[in-house]
């Protein structure tokens, strides 16, 4: 048994189950804290392909110089290795002013991660919460792949709240009583950053980019886990699995009370922002084994992705929506 399940065990012997969102919050932190899951449980976009990045730094250029070219910070939640935040930062670098009057942060609570980032991205500042990052002029945030890691709670609409207890020697699903009809999954954790985001963005400015899998609307029961790339039981092996649940895009509007724009699929998002075009650009550039890889990204990223994920921006009073979210 490995610490953590053991001190999971001995949470439950001495409180009774956990709620869904306590294990969540226990076994992810655990698992990003210890390692580097990218290409081994999970790929991200920004590890398929260059594409994705630099059309995510093309996008933030293009609204920095629409906003006017203040001074600003971008902030990325979630950064990972910091593949997407370096591929952005090529296309920005050829923004006239841009490396010059925008700070780069990052929000990341993993050691593991940290370094990896640091290994690419010179010159960023580290925080473990947004709300640590300097308040003093506009941001523009990126986050993908990073609300779906956030802990929810699951009600049944009977009274009833997810939980996970024990059974002999193993983990289970089980039920808490709660006040009320409540039904589907909330993010609480998600709604608090959503609503931290929208209050900076009409303090200072600014817009966010959010990208991840979900809908609009309450999900009922989207919660999974994976390891090794496959799905494997979320109560198993607490810490050791990646563990994810569906973003609910109108939860986090509302949260921000900002303008809101989206969610549109990726793949519509990415084909309006000109991925076909940087993709005829790096064929042009490889010989035949290199063209078949970038045909299979770009089919990842708009079709095979293109579809579950979705993005959305959130914007400042006064400022332009980003590019690919117009009809």
């Amino acid at each position: 048994m490995t610490p953590l399940a053991a001190a999971l065990r001995a949470r439950i012997a001495a409180h009774g189950p956990l709620r869904l969102d306590a294990w969540m919050a226990a076994c992810n932190g655990h698992y990003y804290a210890t390692r580097d899951p990218l290409g081994q449980d999970f790929t991200t976009a920004p590890e398929i392909s260059q594409m994705f990045g630099e059309l995510v730094g093309g996008c933030i250029g293009d609204l920095w110089q629409r906003a006017g070219s203040p001074p600003a910070r971008l902030v990325e939640l979630g950064p990972g290795r910091g593949t997407l935040m370096a591929d952005a930062r090529r296309v920005l670098a050829r923004v006239p002013g841009f490396g010059e009057r925008v700070a780069l942060h990052l929000v990341e609570t993993s050691p593991v991660l940290r370094a990896a980032q640091a290994a690419r991205l010179a010159g960023a500042v580290w925080h473990d919460d947004f709300g640590d990052v300097p308040g003093d002029r506009p941001v523009m945030v990126v986050a993908n792949e990073f609300f779906d890691a956030l802990p929810i709670r699951r009600f049944d609409g009977r009274g009833g709240e997810a939980a996970v207890g024990v059974a002999g020697a193993r983990f289970v699903a089980t039920t808490l009583p709660v006040p009320g009809t409540t039904t589907g999954e909330v993010s609480e954790a998600g709604k608090a950053i959503a609503a931290a985001i929208g209050a900076r963005l009409r303090a200072q400015g600014g817009a966010a980019l959010i990208v991840d899998y979900g809908g609009l609307g309450p999900h009922a029961e989207t919660l999974q886990a994976l390891r090794g790339g496959a799905p494997v039981d979320p109560f198993a092996d607490p810490g050791e699995a990646d563990l994810t649940a569906h973003v609910d895009f109108a939860a986090l509007a509302r949260a921000a009370g900002v303008a809101s724009f989206g969610p549109v699929p990726q793949g519509v998002w990415l084909a309006r922002l000109g991925i076909e075009a940087r993709a005829a650009q790096l064929r042009a550039a490889v010989e035949n084994q290199g063209r078949a890889r970038i045909d299979l990204a770009l089919l990842r990223l708009t079709r095979t992705m293109g579809a579950l994920f979705k993005a959305q921006a959130l914007v400042a009073p006064g400022w332009p929506a980003p590019a690919g979210f117009d009809a």
